[in-house]
């Protein structure tokens, strides 16, 4: 009855989420569900931004991994803004996780947040790796010619109860003799598998390319996100975070 509704024309009664079946009638609503996951976005773009100077002088100072220094850093800025909490344990390769409560104007609705960090030199930065434990879509490309289809290991809701929201923040980095430097921040928001069809509805139409797996050696699979191909279908899914002075403005 609601599929593919606007959430904005539903009874008053229908938008404020209490029952289990009003949260199925909204979930399998696209425009709400591309609503949830645009709030999620711009919480976290606006976590990152508010850290970005300290997060500069970290990413240059710090001896550690780049891969654990970006983990910390997005962890540390969630947590210095603050969401709200439910008691839920969540599982997952992911380096930050929360069940939480998101708040719209037109509804509440539980919903479990995971976001990973990446950081990666300048030549990678128009792609993020991910591995089949980070998705809820199916993944459909081409690979040596062969059209796959490989399934994403991560619920599109969990315990029947909380809309899976997954965000990538890809920390952009140059070497430099002495240490680090940190140029942007990319910021995406992978579409729910709820949303296949309007994302990545064949091995034709996608937004992934191929991942930096080696089959013939046995290696898990992964894909990489394409930013440019994600921003083909919705602009406002990849945000870029430059660094200070320059100001951030969303691109929509």
């Amino acid at each position: 009855m609601y599929l593919d509704m606007d959430y904005k024309l539903l009874p008053l009664h229908c938008r404020i989420l209490l029952p289990y079946s009003i949260l199925m009638s909204l979930i399998f609503c696209h425009v709400l569900r591309e609503a949830i996951e645009k709030a999620s976005l711009r919480l976290v773009v606006q976590a990152i931004l508010d850290f970005r100077d300290t997060a500069t002088e970290i990413f240059e100072f710090e001896k550690d991994l780049v891969a654990d220094i970006g983990e910390d850093l997005t962890r540390e800025a969630l947590d210095k803004l603050g969401v709200s909490k439910i008691d839920q344990r969540l599982f997952g390769k992911i380096d930050y996780k929360k069940a939480r409560y998101l708040f719209h104007p037109d509804f509440a609705i539980k919903q479990a947040l995971f976001v990973d960090s990446k950081a990666e030199k300048l030549s990678g930065k128009e792609t993020a790796t991910l591995q089949t434990s980070q998705l809820s879509m199916t993944v459909k490309q081409i690979r040596a010619n062969e059209d796959i289809d490989v399934p994403g290991k991560l619920p599109c809701i969990i315990d029947n109860a909380f809309i899976t929201t997954t965000i990538f923040v890809k920390y952009n980095y140059k070497e430099s003799d002495r240490n680090n430097i940190l140029e942007d921040i990319t910021i995406a928001a992978l579409p729910n598998g709820f949303l296949q069809n309007r994302y990545n509805p064949t091995a034709h139409d996608t937004i992934f390319i191929a991942g930096r797996n080696a089959p013939s050696r046995g290696e898990e699979f992964r894909v990489r996100l394409s930013f440019n191909k994600l921003k083909t279908k919705a602009k406002w899914r990849v945000q870029n975070i430059k660094l200070f002075p320059d100001e951030f403005v969303w691109d929509e």
